[in-house]
C-alpha cells in the first residue's frame, strides 16, 4: 500500500458538490492500493501513517506525530498512486490491485483508522472527488507498505 502524505491546515473531499470528508489541521493521505496488498499492509500503512514524525516539536523540528498531536486524518482512494510508471509517457496500472480488492483494502484501513484516531474523514471510493487543501510548509512524503515478497 502507498500513501502521499500532506500536512495540512485544512482539506476536504467533495463529491458532485457534496463535501464527504473535511478536516482541519492533521494528514490528508492519498491511498494507493497495490495488487498484492494485504492485511498485514493495511496494518503497517496505518502505524505509519498516525507514528510518522512530520509535525513541530517546541524547537521547531519535525518530531510529533499524528498521534502525538491530535491531528485528524483525512483519507483519500486513489489508485493512480499504484500505476507504474517506469517507462513511456502513459502509466500502466498492472501493478495497482483490483476494484474489489482495493475497496475491500481500504475500508479496512479506514475502519482501523477510525478505531484507533479521534478525527478521521473519508473520501469516497471510486467516486470522482475534488480534493482542497492548504498544504503547511508545504510537507508532503511517500510512505509505503510493501506488498509481500
Amino acid at each position: 500500500m502507498i500513501a502521499l502524505i500532506q500536512r495540512v491546515t485544512t482539506a476536504r473531499v467533495t463529491v458532485d458538490g457534496r463535501v464527504c470528508g473535511a478536516i482541519g489541521a492533521g494528514l490528508l493521505a492519498l491511498i494507493g492500493v497495490q495488487r498484492d496488498d494485504g492485511p498485514a499492509q493495511v496494518a503497517r500503512l496505518l502505524e505509519r501513517l498516525l507514528d510518522y514524525r512530520v509535525f513541530a516539536d517546541e524547537a521547531g523540528r519535525m518530531n510529533r506525530s499524528l498521534r502525538d498531536t491530535g491531528g485528524a486524518l483525512l483519507l483519500v482512494p486513489q489508485f493512480t498512486l499504484a500505476a507504474d510508471t517506469s517507462s513511456g509517457t502513459r502509466p500502466g496500472f498492472s501493478t495497482a490491485a483490483e476494484p474489489a480488492l482495493a475497496r475491500s483494502l481500504y475500508e479496512q484501513l479506514l475502519e482501523a483508522a477510525c478505531g484507533a484516531h479521534g478525527e478521521v474523514a473519508s473520501g469516497e471510493f471510486g467516486a470522482n472527488m475534488a480534493v482542497a487543501l492548504v498544504n503547511d510548509g508545504p510537507v508532503t512524503f511517500w510512505l509505503e507498505a510493501p506488498p509481500k515478497a
